[in-house]
């Protein structure tokens, strides 16, 4: 559409996830049009991120030392461990500020149709973890769509081998959100996490 490296920039904006051809095409624009951004600041930082951000050795987490920052936090109870998909997971779980327990991080979710199976994310790590410490109780909390499920429900059968108690995050309505929208499964799930009101 465009000519030569304006093009390029926008292709490369374009292969980031969620941008779509409009969004690419936007920031581009933003770029070439706003004097006092500063490409080089990006572009250094860019490069800082590929050189100093690694995972966790741990829990997965992202991180720029050996351990996360929670890993490393004797205040956190490190026998209540969060079984999440993503990092991204974890920074939407601590804006909650609930929850005081340690994570593990799979890095995805169970997806045959994408080719990933069960040894493709972080499970045998967990599996250790669990061995050497000892637990109180392990909460998966997958995305609440078809492979998020198929991970959870491989976790729990893999988990009751060595009697761990597990738990699932209760998913159900939106608030603010009407009946008349919300899916089946989201619907049967707000039905069987209902509780008495007190």
């Amino acid at each position: 559409m465009y000519d030569g490296i304006v093009q390029d920039l926008i292709d490369e904006f374009g292969r980031l996830p969620g941008i779509g051809p409009k969004s690419a095409q936007r920031i581009a624009f933003h770029i070439l049009q706003t004097q006092h951004f500063d490409v080089s600041r990006l572009a250094e930082l860019l490069s800082e991120v590929r050189e100093k951000v690694r995972f966790c050795a741990v829990c997965g987490n992202i991180t720029e030392q050996e351990e996360c920052s929670i890993c490393r936090d004797p205040r956190r109870d490190h026998t209540l461990i969060c079984v999440v998909e993503e990092p991204k997971d974890v920074v939407a779980i601590e804006r909650t500020r609930q929850f005081r327990g340690v994570y593990h991080v799979l890095g995805g979710a169970i997806s045959p149709i994408d080719g990933i199976g069960p040894d493709d994310l972080a499970i045998p790590a967990l599996m250790r973890r669990l061995g050497a410490a000892e637990i109180r109780e392990v909460i998966i909390a997958t995305d609440p769509n078809l492979e998020g499920e198929a991970t959870a429900a491989y976790l729990s059968r893999l988990l009751t081998s060595i009697e761990v108690p597990v738990s699932r995050l209760a998913s159900g309505l939106p608030v603010g959100g009407d009946l008349e929208f919300a899916d089946e499964v989201t619907l049967g799930r707000a039905f069987e996490g209902r509780r008495k009101v007190e």
